[in-house]
């Protein structure tokens, strides 16, 4: 069973790589980020007739999240349960459902903006809600996962310079000891291989040549509970999918499973 993470950044914007990737890839669960539309302009059509079916939680132009599958499709949950919202609204970023044997969380973290913004607070309190909302999946039998983009780093060897991001979001101690009581629920970071260079980054941003540099971020993670990792076979950055024109700034992560 083949399952991955992406953040495609508008799936409007993203629609004909993300159908050509689906195919080529031979991907059975896609957890998919940033869909960037409202829920009733979700593409469904194209990718039903791709075999897929589409569990979305998605409200307008910002935020959204999705879980397709061709492996099934049952008790899709949308939103996060004790979700704090944000200046008083709740956002769509966590969506959940099984697939065939695997149930799977797709989760858009909020970013955070900067460490003395409201959104930082608000980052911590939703990632708290989260290790709630997870923990007594995260301890059954049932092989099961978190997939998304997390918007944190792990470990300083997951981003490209530790410098600079000194003072800034996605590397501070706070947003790090919220992964470690996540993955204290009985869940581990399933990391990936890299396809290029040493790191397995999965985020470039579009400016000052990041890709073609390789300043690049580790943020979109897979945190599986004990029956999952222990049925990962493989897994690795679709790197080659955030090459040319009209790509996103996430590449798909990708992950093998013998279940």
């Amino acid at each position: 069973m083949r399952i991955a993470s992406w953040n495609v950044n508008s799936i409007t914007a993203r629609l004909p790589r993300l159908l050509a990737w689906l195919e080529s890839s031979g991907t059975d669960v896609l957890c998919l980020q940033e869909a960037k539309v409202a829920e009733a302009q979700f593409p469904v059509e194209p990718l039903r007739e791709l075999g897929y079916e589409a569990a979305v939680h998605a409200t307008g132009r910002w935020n959204g999240v999705a879980v397709l599958s061709r492996a099934g499709l049952e008790d899709v949950v949308k939103g996060l349960p004790g979700d704090p919202g944000y200046e008083g609204a709740q956002e769509p970023r966590a969506v959940s459902a099984t697939c065939g044997p695997v149930r799977v969380w797709s989760v858009y973290v909020p970013n955070g903006r900067e460490v003395d913004h409201p959104h930082y607070a608000y980052k911590l309190q939703w990632l708290d809600a989260l290790k709630t909302a997870v923990t007594e999946d995260a301890a059954g039998a049932r092989p099961f996962a978190v997939l998304g983009d997390y918007n944190i780093a792990p470990a300083d060897d997951d981003v490209y310079d530790r410098a600079a991001f000194e003072g800034a979001t996605h590397v501070t101690p706070a947003e790090r000891a919220a992964l470690a009581a996540l993955r204290e629920t009985g869940l581990s970071d399933v990391v990936p291989r890299p396809l290029k260079y040493d790191h397995p980054y999965t985020y470039w941003d579009y400016r000052q040549l990041c890709f073609p540099k390789n300043r690049g971020m580790r943020i979109d993670l897979v945190y599986g509970n004990g029956p999952f990792a222990g049925a990962v076979k493989d897994a690795y950055v679709d790197r080659e999918e955030r090459k040319g024109k009209g790509a996103s700034d996430h590449a798909p992560v990708v992950v093998d499973l013998d279940v």
